[in-house]
């Protein structure tokens, strides 16, 4: 970590990644894994022009009330009813001036059993002027609810900051934990998590397409690609003892190994998509109806992806080759020459196509991890020491990052960034390229975690 100047702070130069406090500093993270710090001045520091910034410091100033001097958005990001100073009033909607334009509202409460968000759309007649994503519904505590407790104990909170992407998020706070304490996973366990980490990307993956696909009016795609989603899981179930694989990956190791039949219930999910994939692609390509209502929605330009630094399918549907399993990397993958496909279009035919391409690159990585899996020990003692640390893990949404500093054994400070951080204000911007009726398909396109930002 880098202690600067606030002159030399509010300058810095990078790819933003993200921004949080602690009692005495402000940190930000630069990419590939630089992190830089300015001490506070009576709970200030001064803003950063980055574009992602913005949410960073909403929610700095709602979770301990450290206010960044010189910022232009200051609406609460998780605390509406309420500010830190108990000051600040409930925040309006802006709608722009015109005649015939109203505001339609959606949500927190959405059909279905999902995550609670509001959107305020303002429109005229079908077309999205604006979008305004309000978003805190989810949030839970989760940074207050880790300090003081050991990176074993904390581990169940990691879990579950985003329960689509439990996998990930234990993964980057078991490095973050690793980091800071100076130790490294047995070999065995470093595969086992790289497996279960795959296998939840294939999870997502089918599921998201064919989810698309149904709020596109296509029910066979959603049918089909549900089925595939089932059988991975029930797959990971047989082999790690939970569908979701929860709670298995520990700072450390892994919490339990793979079971006696698990690596072949695995391959015959993975012979089953495989098989199924080419024809349901080809269904994806030749129907002019899907491809109508997907061609064209939805478009995120690359020149916009660049500067919120998008990652995971969002950045690589828009020209963003960022992958954090490749930069800054991590072990296994920095020597498995990782193929990770990149989009020019923006669009939400473009975010499909990134999926069906990864879809086949996972199913090689956990075939080849299976047949190089080695022997030995599957967790190791972490040691009452103190120190900080960052770990990363590309998420099937894309890079999150775990921040920790640990004291005498116990965390004193955390931060978690979830790639759907930087993807919301991109929802914001897709939302206004469609219709209101197209909506659906583009949120579901980008998939952004509600709880994975509310913390």
């Amino acid at each position: 970590m880098m202690l600067l100047s606030p002159e030399d702070w509010a300058a810095h130069q990078g790819r933003f990644v993200a921004l949080w406090t602690d009692a005495n500093h402000a940190y930000a993270l630069y990419q590939p894994q630089e992190l830089v710090a300015v001490a506070l001045v009576e709970g200030t520091y001064p803003a950063l022009p980055h574009k992602g910034a913005g949410w960073f410091q909403r929610l700095a100033f709602d979770l301990h009330g450290h206010k960044a001097v010189g910022a232009v958005d200051t609406r609460p990001a998780v605390e509406h009813h309420r500010a830190a100073d108990f000051t600040a009033p409930w925040p309006e909607f802006v709608s722009p001036e015109g005649e015939g334009v109203h505001q339609v509202a959606v949500g927190p409460v959405h059909a279905g059993i999902i995550e609670p968000g509001h959107f305020r759309f303002s429109v005229r007649g079908e077309e999205v002027l604006r979008l305004e994503a309000r978003l805190g519904y989810a949030h839970k505590g989760t940074l207050g609810l880790m300090r003081g407790k050991s990176p074993r104990l904390a581990a169940r909170y990691a879990a579950r900051v985003s329960g689509d992407a439990t996998v990930a998020h234990s993964l980057a706070f078991a490095q973050a934990a690793e980091s800071a304490l100076g130790v490294s996973a047995p070999a065995r366990a470093v595969l086992l998590r790289a497996i279960m980490a795959e296998l939840e990307r294939l999870a997502n993956h089918t599921s998201d397409i064919g989810a698309i696909a149904g709020d596109a009016g296509f029910a066979f795609l959603d049918a089909r690609f549900a089925l595939a989603r089932e059988t991975i899981c029930a797959a990971s179930a047989a082999a790690f003892g939970h569908r979701l694989m929860m709670d298995i990956v520990v700072p450390g190791g892994v919490a339990g190994d793979l079971a006696d039949a698990g690596a072949e219930a695995i391959l015959d999910a993975l012979a089953a998509l495989e098989a199924e994939l080419p024809g349901l692609t080809r269904v994806f390509e030749d129907y002019a109806s899907l491809q109508d209502r997907v061609i064209g929605t939805g478009i995120i330009p690359p020149a916009l992806a660049e500067v919120f630094r998008a990652g995971g399918y969002v950045g690589r549907a828009s020209g963003q080759q960022q992958d954090a399993r490749v930069v800054p990397g991590y072990p296994p993958y920095l020597d498995m020459a990782l193929y990770v496909p990149v989009f020019q279009e923006g669009d939400v035919a473009a975010r499909i196509r990134v999926r069906l391409e990864e879809i086949p690159e996972s199913i090689r990585l956990v075939r080849d991890m299976l047949a190089a899996l080695p022997e030995g020990p599957l967790t190791l003692a972490l040691p009452p020491e103190s120190g900080m640390g960052l770990g990363v893990a590309e998420s099937f949404r894309g890079p999150v990052w775990h921040w920790l500093s640990i004291e005498g054994g116990a965390i004193a400070a955390a931060f978690i960034a979830d790639a759907s951080a930087l993807h919301w204000p991109l929802l914001e911007q897709a939302a206004t390229t469609a219709i209101l009726a197209d909506f659906p398909m583009i949120n579901k396109s980008l998939n952004g975690s509600y709880s994975g930002v509310d913390l």
